[in-house]
């Protein structure tokens, strides 16, 4: 039955990889599947009416609301030109000088991307930074993918990020922190190496411009809406309070939502905007929390007692327990996060992550320093993510030329993440 689980699974990353079901339907399906293969009654005790349905899919609630208050604050950054005058400030000061501003638009997006991940991030940082960087000569496949690394340096303290992680690993908070810590020197590294070797070894290329970069209008405030200089640390706060403070994740993205309010909005504005930005951040937030209540969906069927004696076998057949062999076989397996694939943690790979923790091949805190590895790829070089195809879309060239010319910079980061979890968790 274990054979016929894995090839069930293998038909839903065919589903998605060909289009034929959004990937939140295709998840959904396969766990319902699996839930039935596994031997599974419609009602009662492991079920698939009451355990995979009804008590899977709000497995990822906490993951959820974080979603909704990142966005939530993304949605202020947004109207109240926070991140708009933080691209703009970079911009003047690196001049003419295309790897100067590409550092500053990388930083930039790196701040935005510890708020809010996938298109919006990247919009945030893009709309005025990749016309920018083009405008000085960086090249287009070089700017799209600056913002997209600027994203990633953020992802590893992206606090929605290390609620999914907590709570789909069941893991407590430390834990996540912890690791996520180790893994952002080789993201920030890895972003570094991109732009200083992309820029300078693909030379300048002027293609179009942004007139509003290059203009100096009168009133500065009126014309370009540039937030107070104390406003721009809105995307910090929650970091801080997380971080440096250790408050849970909640409580420190509602923080950032309310100074970025009160540091840019009259009180009599204040409950129009609150209302707007945060019906906006809903819009945003749609998308992931279908795929969250699709992917708790997931993990409950995988982690069906029958699910479990039938895959036990199987996967611990296939998966190194040597430390050296882990690093490098998934090393090796890295490119299949990529367009959707088997080891995308937002997608199977939940379902394999599980697997594998309720199994006990692995320790939940290696499985966690493998998924977030793999993040990191998926989060800049993959073609069917939503922040690539936007940067790339906007910078005029294709996904997968990004692709191409990111993915040797963030195998490197998840070759460093791997290694840094068989050292400390095998």
């Amino acid at each position: 039955m274990g054979v016929v689980i894995l090839l069930v699974m293998a038909a839903g990353v065919g589903l998605m990889l060909t289009r034929r079901l959004p990937t939140a339907f295709a998840l959904v399906l396969l766990a319902v599947v699996i839930a039935f293969l596994a031997g599974a009654p419609l009602t009662g005790k492991n079920s698939v009416l009451d355990t995979v349905l009804q008590e899977g899919a709000p497995t990822l609630a906490a993951t959820m609301i974080a979603i909704v208050l990142g966005s939530w604050l993304g949605k202020l950054l947004d109207e109240t030109g926070i991140a708009g005058t933080l691209v703009r400030k970079i911009v003047e000061f690196g001049g003419d000088r295309p790897t100067v501003v590409a550092l500053g638009v990388l930083a930039v997006s790196a701040l935005v991307g510890t708020v809010t991940g996938s298109a919006p991030a990247a919009m945030l940082a893009g709309i005025i930074g990749i016309p920018a960087m083009i405008a000085v000569g960086v090249p287009k496949v070089t700017a799209a993918g600056t913002v997209l690394m600027g994203i990633a340096v953020g992802i590893p303290f992206e606090l929605p990020v290390w609620q999914f992680f907590s709570t789909a690993l069941e893991l407590p908070i430390p834990t996540v922190r912890a690791f996520m810590v180790k893994l952002f020197p080789f993201a920030l590294a890895a972003a570094l190496a991109f732009v200083l070797v992309e820029t300078r070894r693909r030379g300048t290329e002027h293609a179009w411009s942004l007139k509003s970069v290059e203009a100096k209008p009168r009133s500065r405030r009126a014309d370009l809406g540039d937030a107070p200089w104390y406003a721009l640390l809105a995307p910090a706060v929650p970091l801080v309070l997380a971080l440096g403070f250790e408050l849970a994740i909640i409580p420190s993205l509602l923080a950032g939502v309310l100074y970025a309010l009160a540091t840019t909005t009259r009180p009599g504005e204040m409950n129009k905007r609150l209302l707007r930005t945060l019906y906006g951040g809903f819009e945003v937030a749609a998308p992931p929390i279908a795929l969250f209540i699709a992917i708790g969906i997931l993990l409950a069927a995988v982690k069906l007692p029958g699910a479990v004696d039938a895959l036990e076998p199987l996967v611990k057949a296939v998966s190194p327990q040597n430390p050296v062999l882990f690093v490098l076989v998934f090393t090796l397996l890295v490119p299949l996060c990529l367009y959707r694939g088997p080891l995308n943690v937002f997608g199977l790979g939940a379902g394999i992550a599980g697997v594998l923790i309720a199994t006990g091949i692995y320790p939940a805190a290696a499985v966690l320093g493998m998924a977030t590895s793999y993040n990191q790829v998926f989060g800049v070089a993959d073609p069917t993510s939503t922040q690539t195809v936007w940067s790339a879309q906007y910078a005029g060239v294709t996904p997968q030329q990004v692709m191409v010319r990111t993915l040797p910079y963030v195998w490197a980061v998840a070759l460093g993440g791997l290694c840094v979890t068989a050292a400390t968790r095998l």
